[in-house]
């Protein structure tokens, strides 16, 4: 089963050809990603608008350089997969609508992916790994912990009732000035800090369940920077590592009890496995902590290569050849979406809602 992946949800334009094989084993042929980090830096965040623009330019030029470097045609592909949410709406509109026309031309079925499906999967990427496993998905737009039992059908136990982990990280650099994008800038600054320097809270410490809360901690990290009499490098250093430090200590707990809310909800896993996956799983200090936490546990860590854990199309070219093999496919008219929840179910008997400065965000 061999499928061309499209992945434009945020900012990354990507694009993969991936087989999978009856038994499971996937060889990635190829991929290409274009990052747009030099775009948004001067804006220190991502900028809707030039995420589109950017992606819609270069998509059909980095499926040809895929297909090239594969030394495949499109007429060799089974099938075509793309990203149609969640995520920044212009930016999924341009893999998607993109795939329709190589559909479209081609003959090929389209299938569209959920982008955390993409990433649920992305472990099978490295092995055929068994349902059901354990997920923690944490991103810069989603922090939550799910159960994946089979391909489609992943129930989630919890989520963050305001920021994602990988938004606290991101927001704390933009505060201290240390570079976008703000996750691996803050990550870099932490190795020469000091975790215990400044006192930061542990959110939702002790309190049963599955949820996560960043929020109160990126403003207390903010609140102890503009408290600081012109702070230096490593006044940086050392609000970075404590904030790294908390955020891994806050997923390492709240995974903790979902790993025991697992083991007896599947008695029958001999060799249980705990999945992290998403852009904040390449974090080393958050793996460390997770691997820890999994072997108190019983659990075995499995966590992508760091070029799998951030948004790529090979992982939305794999998703796309699990459902294939399903028999599932989409009509040309499938719709992009900004919000597209992985267990539709629970997120609609117990969403998630937080509030902002702009309003509330579920």
């Amino acid at each position: 089963m061999t499928v061309l992946g499209l992945e434009s949800s945020c900012d990354e334009s990507a694009v993969a050809i991936v087989r999978r094989h009856p038994k499971g084993h996937v060889d990635v042929l190829a991929e290409r990603v274009l990052s747009q980090d030099a775009a948004h830096a001067p804006f220190g965040g991502v900028v809707p608008e030039i995420a589109a623009r950017a992606h819609a330019e270069v998509m059909d030029t980095l499926v040809a350089e895929t297909l090239s470097q594969a030394e495949l045609k499109l007429e060799d592909m089974d099938a075509i997969a793309a990203t149609s949410g969640p995520g920044l709406i212009g930016g999924v509109m341009a893999a998607l609508m993109t795939a329709k026309g190589l559909a479209l031309g081609s003959g090929k079925p389209l299938i569209a992916v959920n982008h955390l499906e993409g990433h649920a999967l992305s472990p099978r990427l490295v092995e055929p790994l068994a349902f059901p496993y354990l997920l923690l998905l944490v991103s810069g737009g989603h922090t939550q912990l799910l159960i994946a039992e089979a391909v489609g059908r992943y129930r989630r136990l919890g989520s963050t009732l305001d920021d994602a982990a990988g938004e606290a990280f991101d927001k704390t650099a933009k505060v201290m000035g240390l570079g976008f994008p703000g996750g691996p800038a803050l990550e870099r600054a932490a190795e020469a800090g000091d975790a215990e320097r400044f006192a930061l809270p542990h959110p939702l410490q002790g309190r049963p369940g599955f949820d996560f809360s960043f929020a109160g901690l990126k403003t207390a990290a903010r609140q102890i920077w503009d408290g600081l009499n012109a702070p230096n490098e490593q006044d940086a250093a050392n609000l970075a590592a404590a904030m790294q430090a908390r955020i891994a200590a806050s997923l390492a707990e709240r995974t903790s009890f979902a790993m025991d809310h697992f083991a007896e909800a599947y008695p029958e896993a001999d060799a249980p496995v705990l999945v992290v996956a998403g852009g904040v799983a390449s974090n080393r200090t958050i793996r460390r902590a997770l691997d820890e936490a999994a072997s108190a546990k019983g659990f075995r860590l499995l966590a992508p290569p760091i070029k799998w854990c951030t948004d790529n199309a090979a992982m939305i070219a794999l998703a796309g050849a699990e459902r294939f093999i399903l028999g599932e496919t989409d009509p040309l008219d499938a719709p992009a979406r900004a919000r597209w929840p992985l267990d539709a179910a629970s997120a609609n008997l117990q969403p998630a809602i937080g509030s902002g400065r702009k309003g509330p965000k579920a």
